[in-house]
């Protein structure tokens, strides 16, 4: 078990978005966060209260979370005395890179020193199968996106956290390093081997209630050169009922790939549609999720209302706005 309460760890990070592991935690489970440390010349702010390692631990946080996604999901040279720092004051060390703690000697030796723990979640714990396609029952939501990191987790958590508000059943399924540290649990489905990927999601999704629906974490896109492989694996391996279409409409090119341009909904729907159907016949995109974050109100709900005029689907920023619409979507399935 990894221990609560959380102090996150920014870094230097040099963009918002770098930080997007300690803004969700820090969006969806606030009350396991007690501040957040930041190094020189860090560019991102997640809104907690800025911190020394002491303070932090004086105020009874006991985990020091790496809540940086930075491309390759390595562990900067720059980070680990702050990280060793931690471990002597009494923290615990959790991260999600790709890039393990245990494997940095410096953060080894300091733990065997300081009986400080080393929580790498981003390693598969269990021998998944291989996908077997079979039909599984109950429901499944799979939020798709023109790009990654536009606002597929938070989509599940909203819808989830709707369903659960209205009393209707519904999980939360969490695929990637910052569901599993919001949650506690999932498949870090990025790292495990890729003959296994589809049959972790069938894992994840097991049979259930046939008016249950589970809300599958997003990871990567179709059209994205670097990750496409482990959105199709959710795809085939959900076996999803509905599909949302998650979408960032300020960006022009896909993240970290300044060549390639931002694809349209269009072009996703077209393309995703009859590869769900490949594994579930009858899905069905149900709504668009609009990532507004960047927007003021005014062009957030015209962006929104744009979007929904031109793919007659139900539009929103499930964050800003609320996941009614879409959960309404789902029901009426």
């Amino acid at each position: 078990m990894i221990r609560t309460p959380y102090l996150l760890f920014l870094g230097d990070a040099p963009d918002q978005l770098t930080a997007k592991v300690a803004q969700g935690i820090a969006d969806w489970n606030p009350e396991n966060v007690v501040g957040q440390y930041r190094m020189p010349g860090c560019q991102a702010d997640v809104g907690a209260s800025d911190m020394t390692l002491q303070e932090a631990y004086d105020k009874g946080a006991r985990t020091l979370v790496v809540g940086v996604a930075n491309r390759g999901g390595v562990i900067s040279e720059a980070w680990l005395t702050v990280l060793a720092e931690a471990m002597e004051i009494g923290f615990d060390l959790a991260s999600g890179l790709h890039n393990l703690l245990r494997d940095e000697d410096v953060l080894k030796a300091t733990s065997a020193r300081s009986g400080a723990t080393l929580h790498d979640v981003r390693v598969p714990s269990v021998a998944y199968p291989i996908a077997d396609g079979n039909k599984r029952s109950g429901k499944r939501c799979l939020a798709v996106g023109t790009d990654c990191s536009v606002g597929k987790m938070y989509t599940g958590l909203a819808m989830n956290a709707e369903m659960e508000k209205r009393g209707l059943k519904s999980t939360f399924r969490p695929t990637g390093q910052t569901g599993i540290l919001i949650t506690g649990k999932g498949v870090p489905l990025d790292a495990v081997v890729a003959d296994f990927m589809a049959g972790a999601v069938e894992w994840l999704t097991p049979d259930n209630d046939a008016d249950h629906w589970d809300h599958i974490e997003g990871q990567g896109s179709l059209f994205h050169i670097s990750f496409s492989g482990v959105t199709m694996a959710l795809i085939h391996g959900g076996q999803a009922d509905a599909l949302i279409l998650a979408h960032e409409p300020t960006r022009t090119h896909m993240r970290g790939l300044p060549d390639y341009p931002l694809p349209s909904l269009e072009a996703l729907r077209d393309m995703v549609l009859p590869l769900a159907q490949i594994a579930n016949p009858d899905v069905v995109i149900a709504g668009v999720s609009v990532n507004t974050k960047a927007l003021g109100d005014a062009e957030a709900a015209k962006a929104c209302q744009n979007i929904e005029d031109r793919m007659g689907l139900p539009t929103v920023d499930p964050f800003r706005h609320g996941a009614g619409r879409l959960v309404d979507a789902l029901v009426a399935l």
